[in-house]
């Protein structure tokens, strides 16, 4: 098999070319073999030759335009089997989403909750880095998923049979506040971390003003909001499913960050 990462350099896509080996064909805007989404004349050569690919959409934006477009595409490359990392809580109308069922190609939709790997690897590692975390807090709790598990699931649909067809659902084994996991992180590294809560609506112009567009900045708030106010606390079992063992506690990603100097 030849498989094309994209998002090669990303959290989940380059823990996904690792895995892979030698069947990765790792593509994103800065790797050796570049795919932009904002210029489809990248995406014939990293299509060439490829039977699966594992597809991270646009980062800033929930449009489906380009999704839409790429698929078919991908398809008449020779594509037979696509793995598209979706997000949880997503819209049942998602058209990215639809892009995907709607191909020929074998398809699989992974739907995960927030990643652990946001506190060294995006937007809170600054927060972190700077003791100061502001966000919508509350004794709300969310089930963050190690980054790990999404590339071991991602892995297992792109190279096994058995997952055509299917939606997984991927969470971490328990559900953690914010304010209850920046506690952890500050006992780990033994930092005085303050926590300013504020409201989504702060958080969502935030993000607009980093690049995001206003829809997905604003349902990046909404989400947040949720999170402080108890109502994503469930667990999922997708990754007991195709993996037949228990995601990766936050405790343990705390203790590897931590022993790794990502805080440092």
């Amino acid at each position: 098999m030849t498989i094309l990462v994209l998002g090669a350099t990303g959290k989940t896509g380059r823990r996904v070319t690792a895995a892979l080996g030698p069947a990765a064909r790792p593509a994103s805007r800065s790797s050796e073999l570049r795919f932009d989404w904002s210029d489809d004349s990248t995406w014939d050569a990293a299509l060439a030759g490829a039977t699966a690919v594992y597809l991270v959409p646009p980062a800033t934006n929930l449009d489906a335009t380009e999704v839409a477009a790429f698929v078919p595409r991908a398809v008449a490359a020779g594509v037979t089997r696509i793995v598209l990392l979706s997000a949880r809580g997503i819209d049942p109308d998602d058209g990215r989403e639809a892009a995907v069922r709607a191909s020929t190609a074998d398809w699989t939709i992974l739907r995960p909750t927030w990643f652990h790997q946001n506190f060294t690897e995006d937007f809170l590692l600054p927060m972190v880095l700077g003791n100061e975390v502001t966000l919508p807090l509350g004794p709300g709790g969310h089930p963050f998923i190690d980054v790990r598990d999404i590339a071991d699931v991602a892995v297992a649909a792109l190279t096994r049979d058995g997952h055509a067809g299917e939606v997984y659902e991927l969470s971490g084994p328990e559900a953690l506040s914010f304010p209850d996991a920046v506690a952890r992180v500050a006992e780990a590294t033994g930092r005085d971390i303050t926590l300013v809560d504020v409201p989504g609506a702060a958080i969502t112009e935030a993000l607009r003003a980093g690049g995001f567009s206003t829809e997905y900045a604003t349902v990046l708030g909404y989400a947040l909001e949720a999170i402080r106010d108890g109502h994503d606390a469930e667990l999922s079992t997708g990754v007991q499913e195709v993996l037949g063992r228990e995601p990766r506690p936050f405790a343990d990603y705390v203790k590897d960050a931590a022993s790794s100097g990502a805080w440092a």
